[in-house]
């Protein structure tokens, strides 16, 4: 992925035991945050024992001010705060140059 400045809000977990629903809501707020304005993509992974990795890519600050804001990612926080998470970590930085390999279009 090339892109220009933008912005990526890394999201670190360890899960709790079982799921509570965690799976649903978790495909609804990818499916949610893809249609925010600003929203350019995202990035996951967890491990067995629950770790996991979730960076989001932005175009703005007030784009993940809005997304933040959402009503539904609000429901979504509180439940993980209650039910899904042990801990949970979130940072914000400014991506300001980004590459692949293989670059996009080449094999």
């Amino acid at each position: 992925m090339v892109m220009d400045t933008c912005y990526a809000v890394i999201f670190s977990s360890q899960r709790t035991d079982g799921d509570h629903g965690y799976g649903a809501m978790s495909d609804k707020m990818e499916e949610l945050a893809a249609k925010q304005p600003g929203f350019l993509s995202v990035e996951s992974v967890r491990d067995a024992s629950g770790a996991g990795i979730t960076i989001s890519y932005w175009e703005s600050l007030e784009a993940i001010q809005n997304w933040r804001q959402n009503g539904l990612h609000q429901v979504a926080q509180e439940k993980g705060k209650q039910a899904w998470y042990e801990i949970y970590n979130v940072k914000i930085c400014k991506v300001e140059r980004a590459y692949s390999y293989p670059a996009a279009g080449h094999s």
